[in-house]
């Protein structure tokens, strides 16, 4: 209990590190959250500051994520129902941060990041999915919308094959899934009424 007490609000603040602003700011001198959709995830990153900006912001929300997991992994001795917490604490400091007044990112990456070490093919499925959902529709947004409701079918099959996870190990999955979601309720209402920006023509 009080190693959660400790990890907890290390996943959070980990998950609170703004990766997005700080590399724009660095790279252009420019706040993200005034340019572009004001987002400060890595799809804004990219559109406003470049490819490389937003893939550097990807794979740092990614690794903060990954390492809030690792680190719980490591301190409490592989304690499922720990370190399925310490997944949510990462994605909210991530949506949720304390430096931009609980104003964050949408939270794809950074739960990514956090399955990685707990179920990893689930994670390169979804992966695989926003990559063709992506490709076909130029969609990002639609890409992590269907890439989010598809983890916990994914997590669930692929924990551990042949047998059902622990109900902890789905129902945390499920609620990470939901907050992902739910962060991109602007976005699927755009994509309902057809306003959503694509990357561009369909190669």
């Amino acid at each position: 209990m009080q190693r959660d007490l400790l990890i907890l609000p290390i996943a959070y603040l980990l998950g609170s590190i703004p990766f997005g602003l700080l590399i724009v700011k660095a790279r252009a001198g420019r706040d993200i959250r005034a340019m572009g959709s004001g987002n400060i995830g890595a799809a804004n990153v990219a559109r406003t500051a470049g490819v490389l900006a937003g893939i550097l912001t990807l794979l740092l929300d990614a690794g903060k994520g990954y390492l809030a997991v690792w680190i719980a992994y490591r301190y409490d001795n592989g304690h499922m129902h720990s370190i399925m917490a310490t997944a949510v604490f990462a994605v909210l400091g991530h949506m949720f941060p304390v430096w931009l007044k609980f104003k964050g990112g949408k939270g794809v990456a950074t739960a990514m990041g956090v399955f990685l070490p707990i179920c990893p093919s689930a994670v390169g499925f979804a992966a695989l999915l926003w990559l063709i959902v992506v490709d076909f529709w130029r969609y990002s947004s639609l890409g992590s919308i269907i890439a989010a409701a598809a983890l916990p079918i994914l997590v669930y099959l692929l924990y551990a094959p042949g047998h059902a996870p622990p109900t902890y190990v789905t129902s945390h999955t499920i609620l990470i899934s939901f907050l992902v979601l739910a962060t991109h309720r602007s976005n699927i209402e755009r994509l309902v009424a057809g306003t959503e920006n694509r990357l561009g023509p369909r190669r």
